[in-house]
């Protein structure tokens, strides 16, 4: 069947998997498996161990997937952030869907993650295929006013080419470049991974904006965009918070 969705809106079970009283479950379960990590054992055994501990569904446990890292690795990672301010006179590089997808949720009202590390994920399960919905072009106009009021020196997109549409989204964000004279460039790859690895070894400063942590955990400089721009731009997000430091709510 096509997918006909208009919008990024809250998955139907999201409701009940997120509802405020789950919310101090997951948390616990979050730290639970974030600890089973943080000493080696393997994560589909931890989670499947803390889920069936706690009871909990799949959209939760796929929410305990997004979240929950190694402490090493949170600690590594958070020490590389970088902060809004740093990115002036530098190069930003933006792992496209990764960050896009997450922006899109938050202003169609679906339930986005505040993860062990400070980024923010959502629960969209991405395929070969992008569909543009009611919220990409006000999650495009977010990103680009967020980012000119840090003025990095360029922007650079990149995007998946084997993904259908990826041709379509660059030509909309070139659009949006031009109408407000943002620095930006887009570049379709097969694979934007190793060229966002890569950065963790260019002299050049770039900065890379991503959520993935196969790249966060290679070390380059990173910016928490979509977790910027949402607080920014997005104040009725339905924010479910099981970082490190929060304390577990629920906010929507």
């Amino acid at each position: 069947m096509p997918d006909r969705r208009q919008n990024r809106g809250a998955h139907p079970k999201d409701a009940a998997c997120f509802a405020t009283a789950q919310v101090p479950v997951l948390r616990r379960a979050c730290d639970e498996l974030s600890w089973l990590l943080s000493r080696g054992y393997s994560d589909v055994a931890s989670l499947k161990l803390v889920g069936d501990r706690h009871k909990l569904r799949l959209r939760q446990r796929k929410a305990l997937q997004r979240c929950a890292v190694a402490e090493e690795k949170r600690v590594a990672r958070r020490a590389r952030e970088v902060a809004p301010a740093a990115i002036a006179g530098r190069r930003v590089l933006i792992d496209g869907y990764n960050v896009l997808l997450t922006v899109e949720a938050a202003l169609a009202g679906a339930v986005v993650l505040r993860g062990r590390d400070d980024n923010l994920r959502d629960l969209a399960a991405m395929s070969s295929h992008y569909r543009r919905v009611r919220q990409t072009r006000p999650a495009i106009d977010r990103i680009g006013r967020w980012l000119a009021r840090w003025r990095p020196e360029e922007t650079i997109w990149f995007l998946d080419r084997p993904i259908s549409n990826s041709g379509r989204l660059a030509g909309w964000l070139a659009e949006a470049a031009a109408a407000h004279a943002w620095p930006w460039r887009v570049r379709l790859v097969p694979n934007p991974d190793p060229i966002l690895i890569a950065a963790a070894g260019e002299p050049a400063g770039d900065v890379v904006a991503t959520a993935d942590g196969g790249i966060l955990d290679h070390g380059p400089p990173w910016l928490a965009l979509a977790r910027h721009v949402v607080e920014a731009s997005v104040p009725d997000a339905w924010v479910v918070d099981l970082s490190a430091g929060g304390a577990g709510r629920s906010e929507a």
